[in-house]
C-alpha cells in the first residue's frame, strides 16, 4: 500500500457494480457478474463495504443479514493489495455494519485450502465447524464451514 496511499471505506452502491465485478473476476474461478452486485447493492438484507485509494475500488465485502445472523457472502481484495492488512481491516467494516444491522453472529464457507483467509477469519473468532464436500468446483474442493456466535 506505501506510506501515501490511504484506503477509505464505504458502503457499496449500485456505480460500484464494475469496479466490484471487475475484482471478483480476477479473484474466484466462478465470479458473480456485475448485474448480481447490482442486485446486492439493492438487497434490504444485504450489507456491502467498498474500500477505496485515490478513488480507486481495491476491496470489497458483503454479508446477508437474517434475524441476527450474517452470512458473508463475498470477500475480495485486489491481487496487488493483498498481504498488506486491508483484508482484515475491510472484515472489520464488515462485521461493524452487520453489528449495526443487529447480528450478534457471523458465518462463511471458505476453500479448505484457502489458509490465508482461514487465518485471517479466525483472527475475528470464527471456528470450523464443519466441511461442506465438494461445496467448490475450478477446481473440486471441500469448504469449511465457519462461525463466530458472538460477534
Amino acid at each position: 500500500m506505501g506510506e501515501t496511499a490511504k484506503i477509505t471505506f464505504r458502503k457499496m452502491t449500485a456505480e460500484d457494480a464494475d469496479a466490484v465485478a471487475e475484482i471478483e473476476m480476477k479473484t474466484f474461478s466462478k465470479p458473480w457478474k456485475r448485474e448480481d452486485f447490482l442486485n446486492e447493492a439493492n438487497r434490504d438484507f444485504a450489507e456491502y463495504v467498498v474500500g477505496e485509494i485515490d478513488g480507486k475500488i481495491i476491496a470489497y465485502a458483503g454479508a446477508w443479514i437474517s434475524f441476527n445472523e450474517a452470512e458473508v457472502m463475498n470477500v475480495a481484495v485486489e491481487e496487488n493489495f493483498r498481504g498488506q492488512g486491508i483484508g482484515k481491516k475491510l472484515f472489520a467494516e464488515l462485521i461493524g455494519l452487520c453489528k449495526i444491522r443487529g447480528a450478534t453472529a457471523i458465518t462463511l464457507e471458505v476453500r479448505a485450502s484457502n489458509s490465508a483467509a482461514i487465518k485471517l477469519y479466525e483472527n475475528f473468532g470464527l471456528k470450523s465447524v464443519g466441511r461442506r464436500k465438494n461445496y467448490y468446483d475450478s477446481p473440486t474442493e471441500d469448504a469449511l464451514i465457519m462461525w463466530n456466535t458472538k460477534i
